[in-house]
């Protein structure tokens, strides 16, 4: 598998893993007794500002899958990888980054840094759209 297919991957599985660790916080919650199963708020307000930052990563994750997935799919579909696998890994670095600094923190310093890596992330995947369509 080439550098573009694992970096989409990685991608959809870090998306995956912070959907579970959702679930995995909710559920220690409901069974030790600190929160009602029949409370839920999507944004993840309800249960701690950590569980909320979670819920936040989780959806830039998901909010950016789709973009990063339709150009990986175009170079693998029309074979022209070569021009995507140099600057896929950087995209999930960046994104991984940006997701694991929405978690640890929403200082100002924290929240200037997340912005960063979200340019860092857009810039590559506007030089991957660009190669792909002037190829």
């Amino acid at each position: 598998m080439g550098a573009s297919a694992v970096a989409l991957t990685g991608f959809a599985a870090w998306t995956l893993l912070l959907v579970l660790s959702i679930g995995m916080l909710r559920v220690s919650l409901v069974f030790t007794g600190r929160r009602a199963p029949n409370k839920f708020d999507p944004g993840g307000a309800d249960v701690s500002d950590f569980s909320r930052r979670l819920c936040r990563a989780h959806a830039n994750c998901y909010e950016n899958l789709p973009i990063f997935g339709a150009l990986i799919a175009v170079a693998l579909g029309t074979g022209q990888q070569s021009l995507t696998d140099d600057l896929a890994m950087i995209v999930l670095y960046l994104r991984i980054g940006q997701s694991l600094v929405h978690v640890a923190s929403s200082s100002n310093p924290a929240v200037n840094l997340r912005f960063l890596l979200f340019l860092g992330q857009w810039g590559v995947m506007l030089v991957m759209a660009t190669r792909l369509l002037l190829a």
